[in-house]
């Protein structure tokens, strides 16, 4: 690196001249790198606009159904016997009377005695026999499995709809035992080993537990099951049972889910009002310079979109026709209100005409569903307006980059030649300067000689 000293023949400050005169060259990279921020602030403005249509599209993607538009629900007099859940099948102000009478139970059974090891071969070999239901399966059991975890092996790779496991007892001498288990109700399964020859004896007693369906009863009609979840003992109710016990009844009623269908309804609502809000800020107000994406048509026209969505009328058969008979109240800065009074009123009175609005009807979209595919067109990773705009801007940045780069190794040239020029007029200048004294000598010289001579 060369250390250079300017100014020293001239006296003038070099290294400061150059110093701004570069900085007068760099002005066309100073409005580049500005280009580059404001092209990089609109990226973020537009991704940002693209993750509330995002949110916007996941708070409504349920309302185009009409089972989220119809929802019912269920007060439980307890929940220590059943759990219930329910679908828009279920008849409104319905009750039901439901007795868990027993569960559904698989059938257990563990061996008779206990083994000290269980890796070691400790069977006979040959055929075991397990009887599933009213099938007969043969198992080999070999030198090479006849130890108790290669019972369980061969059993469970039999695939019989038994599982086989080995539990420790704690036992000080013999901790160990075989415990099957049926897959299913059905599994009820039974075991002959007389076909195996020769070690300890593998025998099992009665079942630890057997094999049961479940039975319940629905106001005093008896409902039997291989499962303890029932989906069609009441229409529109899933019954999940918990716990068995005669004589104790369950009160389930069903009710329009009011709360659920306002709560998905006013997230409609909210979802409309970041989308809205945050395009309204970025646009120019009152004349005065707004977000970065003000002016921008494209984001304008969602917008507009959005706005002409919400106030068409649907041409469907039901009662109401728009967004406003819900309840929605456009303000002054065009973000919504939603009428409680309004909303509570139609839910009351024509929930159905509330779903054919939202969801639509055969030959008719509904007002919820033109917004969720608009949406979904609008944030589409492959075409969608983030897309689109972070393509060109991406173009853009890239172009300004190479001429940046290209303007960088033009003032490094530039730079160069001007401390070559100063250096030259430094080195001239230094030269006359030394010139000048050698003369200036002479000429004192000369005149102290003239001087002497008188």
């Amino acid at each position: 690196m060369t250390i250079q000293f300017g100014g020293l023949a001239t006296g003038l400050e070099t290294s400061s001249i150059i110093e701004q005169l570069m900085e007068i060259e760099r002005t066309p990279i100073t409005r580049l790198e500005t280009d580059q921020t404001w092209h990089s602030t609109r990226l973020e403005a537009y991704t940002e606009l693209d993750t509330r249509l995002k949110s916007f599209a996941d708070k409504i993607k349920n309302l185009n159904f009409s089972s989220t538009l119809l929802q019912r629900s269920v007060k439980q007099s307890s929940e220590e016997y059943l759990s219930a859940a329910v679908t828009s099948k279920a008849a409104i102000g319905a009750s039901y009377q439901v007795e868990v009478v027993s569960l559904a139970q698989v059938q257990k059974s563990v061996s008779a005695a206990g083994y000290a090891d269980k890796s070691s071969a400790l069977f006979g070999t040959g055929t075991l026999q397990i009887t599933v239901g009213e099938t007969s399966h043969s198992i080999a059991i070999t030198e090479a499995n006849n130890s108790l975890e290669g019972l369980v092996s061969a059993i469970n790779e039999a695939d019989i709809d038994i599982s086989a496991a080995i539990v420790n007892t704690g036992d000080a001498a013999e901790p160990y035992r075989l415990i099957l288990t049926g897959e299913n109700v059905a599994s009820a399964f039974s075991l002959e080993t007389s076909g195996l020859t020769g070690g300890a004896a593998l025998s099992f007693g009665e079942p630890v537990q057997a094999a049961s369906r479940a039975l319940i009863r629905v106001d005093t009609v008896e409902i039997s099951s291989d499962s303890n979840t029932l989906d069609e003992a009441i229409p529109g109710v899933t019954l999940d049972l918990l716990k068995g016990e005669i004589g104790k009844t369950t009160t389930l009623n069903i009710n329009v889910d009011k709360e659920g269908i306002k709560t998905a309804i006013s997230a409609f609502v909210e979802g409309y009002n970041e989308v809205v809000s945050f395009i309204t800020a970025q646009s120019s107000i009152n004349g005065s310079a707004g977000g970065a994406l003000g002016g921008d048509a494209s984001v304008n026209a969602v917008k507009r979109r959005l706005q002409n969505m919400l106030t068409e009328a649907a041409p469907n058969s039901g009662l109401f026709k728009t967004m406003s008979q819900l309840g929605f109240e456009t303000q002054k800065d065009g973000t919504l209100n939603l009428n409680d009074t309004t909303l509570t009123k139609a839910i009351n009175s024509n929930l159905e005409d509330i779903a054919t609005l939202l969801a639509g009807e055969e030959g008719v979209t509904g007002v919820a569903t033109k917004f969720k595919n608009y949406l979904y067109e609008m944030t589409n990773s492959g075409s969608g307006l983030l897309k689109t705009k972070k393509d060109s801007i991406d173009s853009n940045l890239k172009k300004i980059d190479t001429r940046i780069t290209a303007i960088e190794a033009r003032l490094e040239k530039r730079q160069k030649n001007l401390e070559a020029q100063f250096g030259a007029m430094e080195t001239l200048i230094s030269g006359l300067n030394s010139q000048s004294t050698y003369l200036t000598q002479q000429m004192d010289i000369l005149s102290n000689m003239m001087s002497g001579g008188k």
